[in-house]
């Protein structure tokens, strides 16, 4: 299946998914909400861009935001973490690493530990800066900061439990060049 077909699927499902699944669990005493759609933008090539993953992003967070009738929250989101992906590959991979020989971050490509880090973090910008979105202010700091960690532990269970049940296998690539 090529790179196109199987990352507008994925497109499609991750939506679908955000918002007739998760989007129905009511909130939990406020404070945790699942996200799972942001692994799209996580799992999108090496090989794109900071410029196409940025628009790609953009589109994904809007078409969430079109379901969600959400003033372009996820949208956002989507782009900072797209545009902030690339400097956390860099960090956690040296330079003649996984991005030079697979084609995707997974746990395969960069090992379970920096795979790991690269999720926690970008996970937890995503989800400080959504949530700050939604509130416009800080009021109780420690509020927010008990919703931002709350979901953000929910979010990487799920994640977890995504990448387990649906492993992605990444063949090595030989010639680079």
């Amino acid at each position: 299946m090529s790179d196109l077909v199987r990352n507008t699927i994925r497109f499609v499902l991750f939506i679908l998914v955000q918002y007739y699944v998760l989007f129905q669990i009511r909130p939990l005493h406020q404070f945790v909400v699942p996200y799972i759609y942001y692994l799209y933008v996580l799992w999108l090539p090496f090989s794109m861009g900071r410029m196409s993953l940025m628009l790609v992003s953009f589109l994904f967070g809007l078409s969430l935001d079109y379901f969600t009738q959400t003033p372009g929250l996820h949208a956002a989101a989507c782009v900072m973490i797209a545009y902030l992906r690339s400097f956390v590959v860099n960090i956690l991979i040296p330079q003649e690493g996984a991005e030079q020989n697979y084609k995707s971050p997974s746990p395969v490509s960069m090992g379970w530990a920096p795979y790991a880090i690269y999720v926690l973090v970008l996970t937890l910008l995503h989800h400080i800066y959504l949530v700050l979105l939604e509130w416009l202010q800080f009021g109780s700091f420690l509020f927010f900061l008990g919703k931002v960690l709350a979901t953000t532990g929910i979010s990487l269970m799920l994640v977890l439990i995504t990448e387990l049940l649906f492993f992605r296998k990444e063949k090595f690539r030989t010639n680079t060049a």
